[in-house]
């Protein structure tokens, strides 16, 4: 199909989404950015929350893994699974009980000002680097495959659509995502099980022969047994449970959609409700992975990880039809994260950096120029990191979000847990030190696990690489560390946390 209709599509879709934003902002507050007046409708909160936990990445690169991993994904989903009952039943009821708009309050509550400061300063890191890890996966898809073709530029192409993504929610904030996310998660997931049904029209197959095909492939494996292997059934488990946890439950931009949520047995219901949808999403998911390599191998093509879905939706391969489903798909994945994370990082900036909720003497129009320049001034950050992520290039774009996550949610996975499972008063002025020590300690043990990665990827050469690679030997013999790599990055936060506490004074 001609670019120039597939960005015709892309700009009609992107006027629809303007269009709703400026209908559900009307008459839009501060409270209504922040936390949607703490009214929003349970159902429509959890269908749209789909659509954010998945992401464009889920849509490209989850499928770009069946041809190396089978269906070994589907290990971390079930450990998501768990970590959902832990939001819900553990962590909610905390927050509901603190009546948090932030939930970084509870560490000021806890520890003091300063861990309350470090909780955001790790969450608007984090997020900044996951949202535009996965917006540079989309945007890169664009490129290679419509806009290169137009003249126009990926600098250009990332600029525009981070100007699409202010413009619909620099009012209204969490009150406009509801809406637009719900809409969005249902062309996401509209469109995954449309490529479904057309892959299977065009190699004629059911889906009996094709779970059969897939299984005396290998494809179909779930389990691995391998303790040596970053993939073992067990980190990944693991793992994706705290991912969970985490990324979720401990991320302002997830919990602010689930608090503006009025009773807490409705957020409860929201988080249970996306932890069984999930379950049945990701081996939809899996299923196309599968459906795109057997296409692949019968149409000799070598193509894997995050090219796979990409080249074959949008080369000659399939129906024009099928590049236009594929492109408003991807869009629809993209843009719950994005637009989520930068509403939820001015929320941050402003309620937790800047004291906003607090203050009673500035007036409400000079909060809102604020909240307004602080939203700007994130995207322009999303911007410069998105083309920072050219340079690492990955293959499965995952993996990184994966790796990223266990360095920057690490501390503060550490520093809740110390606050829930203790009562240990700590040195609040030394929380930060332990908070960044704790990663810096999780990459040199990375880099010495993963030598080959890092040497290739910093170029290095001669006895330098040679050393880092014979020690990675005889420190780890072979065995690689996976996902779980957040959890160790906890456990020093809490044990750092421990070493500069003290039990607390009997009342």
């Amino acid at each position: 199909m001609s670019p120039i209709v597939l960005f015709s599509f892309v700009f009609g879709y992107f006027l629809l989404l303007l269009a709703v934003a400026w209908y559900t902002s009307k008459n839009a507050t501060n409270d209504s950015f922040f936390i949607g007046n703490k009214n929003s409708n349970w159902m429509l909160v959890a269908f749209g929350m789909v659509g954010t936990s998945l992401s464009g990445v889920t849509f490209v690169s989850v499928p770009g893994t069946v041809g190396s991993a089978g269906f070994g994904y589907y290990q971390v989903v079930l450990g998501y699974f768990i970590g959902y009952f832990v939001i819900a039943f553990v962590l909610l009821p905390l927050y509901y009980r603190m009546n948090l708009t932030s939930i970084y309050r509870f560490l000021e509550d806890r520890f003091g000002v300063v861990s309350y400061k470090t909780g955001a300063l790790f969450f608007i890191i984090s997020r900044t680097l996951g949202a535009t890890a996965r917006m540079y996966l989309v945007i890169n898809v664009l490129q290679l495959f419509i806009l290169n073709q137009l003249g126009i530029s990926f600098v250009l192409t990332a600029f525009i659509i981070l100007l699409l993504i202010l413009l619909y929610t620099f009012e209204g904030g969490v009150k406009t995502i509801v809406y637009t996310d719900t809409l969005q998660t249902s062309f996401m997931l509209g469109g995954l099980i449309l490529c479904i049904i057309v892959i299977m029209q065009k190699m004629d197959m059911g889906l009996g022969e094709t779970f059969a095909q897939l299984s005396a492939g290998g494809y179909t494996r779930v389990i691995n047994t391998d303790v040596n292997s970053s993939g073992f059934f067990l980190k990944q488990i693991l793992g994706g449970a705290f991912i969970t946890i985490t990324m979720t439950g401990l991320d302002q931009e997830m919990m602010q959609k689930n608090i503006s949520v009025k009773r807490l047995v409705d957020s409860q219901k929201n988080v249970l409700t996306l932890a069984t949808t999930l379950l049945v999403v990701n081996i939809l998911f899996l299923l196309l992975g599968g459906l795109l390599t057997l296409f692949a191998q019968k149409n000799q093509l070598t193509l894997a990880g995050d090219d796979l879905f990409p080249t074959i939706a949008l080369g000659n391969y399939l129906s024009a039809g099928m590049g236009v489903i594929f492109i408003i798909a991807l869009i629809s994945a993209l843009f719950p994260s994005a637009d989520g994370a930068l509403t939820a990082m001015t929320s941050s900036f402003c309620i937790d950096m800047l004291g906003m909720q607090k203050d009673t003497h500035t007036s409400d129009a000079r909060k809102r120029r604020i909240r307004l320049t602080v939203h700007l001034s994130f995207a322009v950050l999303f911007f410069l990191c998105v083309l920072g992520f050219k340079w690492i290039d990955d293959k499965s774009i995952i993996d990184v979000i994966l790796k990223l996550a266990g360095y920057t949610y690490g501390p503060l996975l550490g520093m809740f847990a110390f606050g829930m499972f203790t009562k240990r008063e700590v040195r609040d002025s030394m929380v930060i030190w332990i908070c960044l020590a704790s990663p810096l300690l999780v990459l040199g043990l990375d880099m010495i696990n993963n030598a080959e990665w890092f040497v290739g990827k910093l170029g290095l050469e001669g006895n330098t690489a040679q050393a880092m690679l014979t020690l990675s030997e005889q420190v780890f013999s072979g065995f690689k560390i996976g996902i779980e790599i957040l959890i160790i990055n906890g456990l020093l936060t809490f044990a750092g946390m421990f070493l500069i506490s003290k039990k607390p004074k009997l009342q």
